[in-house]
């Protein structure tokens, strides 16, 4: 097993054991919507379908990236596939920097997964501390291909490598990479940071780079300098990334200033969305979708059924909640009123 095969495993193992939770709550419990007792509403005939990357889905969720060691990690991405597949939801794998390294698809991430979600928007996946460390144009095609994806999606994870002990710590030039990716490359491509949160000011300048949709990954579910202490051996490792078990941006507040920032743009919510309700505030606060990983890994971990039911009580959830605020569908979700 290489070394990142071998880490991806670990980060698997500390969110299923629950110890990476982010000592920062994700801001959704101060949300809280006006009843309507007399929804003049049919509850079946709500419409929780949203226009992302092209294709109509039924309802605004994304299942986030998430990933694990050759073995683990097929199976994990099978599932998720088959039941957005199913569900007819979106889908975005883990890092695909292995599979790269490898030249040759790994991870369970080959052309498989498309068979399994021919009509799933599917998002490929590459940090972006690898663009100045000979990952560019060429990769980001090759990961697109490796699985017929419809967008690139790079993540932001300045945190996570600077506790992780073996982390990629200098991101000089990151941006400048990063927009040449933008301009080059001819599919869009999506940001997301991974549980720390994207601020307007990011948001804004990721938007002038031409970037298609912003994940905005607030704080509020798995904390990764909390994962990277946790596998970390090292007492001045752990000491290091302890210190960092608030730090972040909630996630109601990094929806609602970045949607401020960009009021045109696509936007994703994710980062400790625990239910459909959360779900709906995401949605109210300015999300086109929202995405949720940790919350449905274990899940996951046992079979496609497991993970379409786990979607179909979420998404009964944020029906219910279109049906107690009288919205018929989720562009009369985003007006629907809050209480002061």
């Amino acid at each position: 097993m290489t070394d990142i095969t071998a880490r991806k495993d670990q980060h698997l193992d500390v969110i299923l054991a629950g110890k990476a939770r982010h000592a920062l709550d994700s801001g959704f419990a101060g949300v809280r919507f006006v009843h309507e007792a007399l929804p003049d509403l049919d509850h079946g005939k709500i419409d929780l379908g949203a226009d992302f990357l092209g294709r109509r889905l039924k309802a605004p969720l994304l299942i986030s990236s998430m990933t694990g060691g050759p073995s683990r990690a097929e199976a994990i991405n099978a599932r998720l596939a088959e039941a957005a597949q199913h569900l007819a939801i979106a889908l975005a794998v883990g890092s695909q920097r292995a599979a790269l390294e490898a030249d040759a698809p790994t991870l369970g991430l080959d052309m498989a997964l498309r068979l399994k979600a021919p009509d799933t928007p599917i998002l490929a996946n590459i940090g972006a501390a690898q663009l100045t460390r000979g990952f560019g144009i060429d990769e980001a095609r090759r990961v697109l291909d490796m699985i017929a994806a419809d967008a690139l999606i790079v993540h932001l994870n300045p945190l996570q490598e600077a506790c992780q002990p073996e982390g990629d710590r200098d991101w000089w030039g990151v941006g400048a990479a990063l927009q040449a990716l933008v301009k080059a490359l001819d599919a869009p491509v999506l940001v997301k940071e991974t549980g720390a949160g994207i601020s307007a000011a990011t948001a804004k300048r990721l938007v002038e780079m031409g970037v298609a949709g912003i994940d905005v990954a607030g704080a509020g579910g798995s904390n990764w300098a909390t994962v990277e202490g946790e596998r970390a051996t090292g007492i001045a490792d752990k000491a290091h990334a302890a210190a960092f078990a608030d730090w972040g941006i909630p996630t109601a507040r990094a929806i609602a200033e970045v949607r401020a920032a960009c009021p045109k743009s696509l936007i994703i919510g994710s980062g400790g969305v625990s239910d459909g309700v959360d779900a709906a505030k995401a949605i109210r606060l300015g999300a086109d979708m929202v995405g949720q990983a940790a919350g449905v890994l274990a899940a996951a971990t046992v079979s496609t059924e497991a993970v379409v039911e786990h979607f179909q009580v979420l998404i009964r959830q944020l029906r219910t909640v279109c049906f107690c605020t009288g919205s018929a569908n989720l562009t009369a979700l985003r007006k629907a009123p809050l209480q002061a």
